[in-house]
């Protein structure tokens, strides 16, 4: 604990130029990724029919995919989740047939290709409207959550530290997306509800130093703006590290653990963990420097007439 009672004095925004520039490359291929390759979009938002088998040995994929196919399920997605013992598989609606008369025709062509060696583990059911829907209104429940977020963020601070904590915000669901894209990671309802805790997560980062680093242009008569930013970037480290350390604590084990159900939500919060202090010192605070807000922007404003007030 020795490292927590001393002061830092990590001049942070002295690399701020390579940060932007990794920033920056890290969003252009997150957008393109996301134009590009879309979202492996789960079960939730596509609609139609997940089956998850476990077998006795470890089995390959293209065993799988042959096996459905003769069965008449081209499109089947097939992946492991866990150990290559474990088997996910996604169907798509088919309107000719019942969702469960579809998971019941696939486990039992898996069952026949290997006897006695396939269990099922779970089978769930989406119809394609509800997914639809699903999709829709999570779309518009992350809008909605980030303009509010935008909306108290521009009322609570100074015009050009506003600017920065806003492209903050921008900044890490785009990573976080980008990620999912890139890598085809199945996009499903618990994914969005990490990448709205996340945006909660990272403005919550970025008030804290905000809030330093408005204290300290009022404190400390002496240095930069860079210097009172490193400052107070400094002086919340060790909170920083402490919240971060106890977040990652707990995501690690549903990360590695949890198995696919809990996968893409502990990613998701793992990477917004990382990003959101990575944004909240290279975007928000650089930004704020970048535009030129300085001591000046918080001094108390004098009140007309005060001077000669104080006149005997």
């Amino acid at each position: 604990m020795e490292f927590f009672k001393k002061r830092t004095s990590i001049d942070f925004l002295g690399q701020r130029k390579y940060a932007l520039a990794l920033s920056l490359v890290m969003i252009v291929v997150s957008l393109v990724s996301m134009v590009v390759r879309g979202f492996n979009f789960g079960l939730d938002f596509t609609g139609g029919t997940l089956i998850e088998v476990v077998y006795e040995k470890p089995v390959e994929l293209d065993e799988v995919r042959a096996t459905l196919s003769d069965a008449g399920f081209d499109e089947a997605v097939v992946q492991h989740f866990g150990t290559t013992r474990e088997v996910m598989v996604r169907l798509a609606p088919r309107a000719e047939e019942d969702s469960k008369e579809v998971s019941a025709r696939a486990y039992n062509a898996l069952s026949q290709a290997a006897p006695g060696q396939v269990e099922m583990r779970r089978v769930e059911f989406v119809g394609p409207q509800v997914g639809e829907e699903l999709r829709e209104q999570g779309g518009l429940a992350m809008l909605i959550a980030l303009f509010g977020i935008l909306t108290y963020v521009w009322m609570r601070y100074e015009r050009r530290m506003a600017i920065g904590a806003i492209l903050a915000l921008v900044h890490d669901p785009i990573i976080i997306l980008g990620v999912f894209s890139l890598w085809q990671i199945e996009f499903d309802l618990t994914v969005l509800a990490a990448v709205l805790a996340v945006l909660g997560y990272s403005v919550n980062d970025t008030i804290v130093v905000f809030d330093r680093i408005r204290e300290n242009f009022r404190k400390v008569r002496k240095g930069s703006t860079a210097d009172i930013i490193n400052l107070s970037v400094n002086e919340t480290l060790s909170r920083t590290i402490m919240t971060g350390v106890t977040v990652l604590l707990i995501l690690l084990p549903m990360l590695f653990f949890g198995g696919s159900t809990l996968f893409g939500f502990a990613l998701s919060l793992t990477i917004g963990l990382f990003v959101g202090v990575f944004s909240t010192i290279y975007i928000a605070s650089a930004a704020a420097l970048l535009l030129g807000v300085s001591r000046a922007d918080f001094a108390p404003v004098k009140k007309e007439g005060a001077e000669a007030d104080s006149r005997p």
